[in-house]
């Protein structure tokens, strides 16, 4: 097995004081692919402390370029960055934060017809989107080819996070079967998407390292107005159109 470099060492000194953690989390986590799916409020949050937390590879993938409305929530980006693609801001910051890993920056939609390309690679995927259409592209894909598929959302001051584990849990259609009346313009304190998406890296560095219980079967739901966590129990539906044979 490799070693880590001093650099390395004195980078991810905290981390690897962790009893759990240690060199050899490290090595897992510096031979990983992640796909960050959206660089938004929950996306932008995890892919900093994925990059931070040294994921060898990551792998962004949004369409969308910065708007002033972001910059309540979507911190990788400044007001001088409005106007630019995502991908591209949130590439160059990311790189500035952590050289030492690899940033794949792709200025697309995710589609029925992308997504396998999408996923080639990577060993699990964050979810970063904002509508239920594609995150259901995504579920479907990665229930297909067995890639852990972290979902994240967020509503005014409430979020939500479930970690899928195709064959070893219920996938987002057990969780909402039907179709969900999607909004255009999600209201949202930047501090919600905040919270979820640090949760969604956190998830992810556990699946990645093998430390730690997965949220599996178990949707969080966050109540920011109370400030209360609450852990509800997801069943798999057998009967499930995307996962019920897998």
């Amino acid at each position: 097995m490799s070693k880590l470099s001093p650099e390395e060492l004195e980078r991810y000194d905290r981390q690897l004081r962790i009893p759990s953690f240690g060199e050899e989390a490290q090595l897992k986590l510096k031979s990983s692919t992640v796909l960050i799916a959206g660089v938004g409020g929950l996306g932008s949050i995890a892919a900093i402390y994925l990059a931070a937390a040294g994921v060898g590879k990551l792998r962004i993938v949004d369409e969308s370029i910065v708007e002033l409305s972001n910059l309540n929530r979507q911190i990788l980006y400044s007001t001088e960055d409005i106007g630019q693609p995502k991908v591209l801001i949130a590439s160059k910051k990311l790189m500035e934060l952590n050289p030492l890993i690899e940033i794949e920056a792709i200025q697309e939609r995710i589609t029925e017809e992308n997504v396998e390309e999408l996923l080639r690679g990577v060993n699990l995927v964050v979810d970063g989107q904002d509508n239920f259409k594609t995150r259901f592209i995504i579920n479907k894909a990665c229930v297909r080819y067995s890639k852990p598929f972290i979902y994240g959302a967020v509503y005014g001051i409430e979020g939500r996070l479930m970690t899928i584990i195709p064959g070893k849990g219920p996938c987002l259609k057990c969780l909402i079967p039907g179709e969900p009346k999607e909004i255009e313009k999600i209201p949202v304190i930047g501090s919600a998407p905040g919270l979820v998406g640090a949760l969604e890296a956190l998830e992810a560095i556990k699946l990645l390292t093998g430390i730690g219980e997965p949220a599996v079967g178990r949707l969080l739901v966050i109540d920011g107005e109370a400030l209360s966590f609450n852990s509800i129990e997801v069943k798999r539906d057998p009967k499930c159109p995307v996962c019920g044979r897998k």
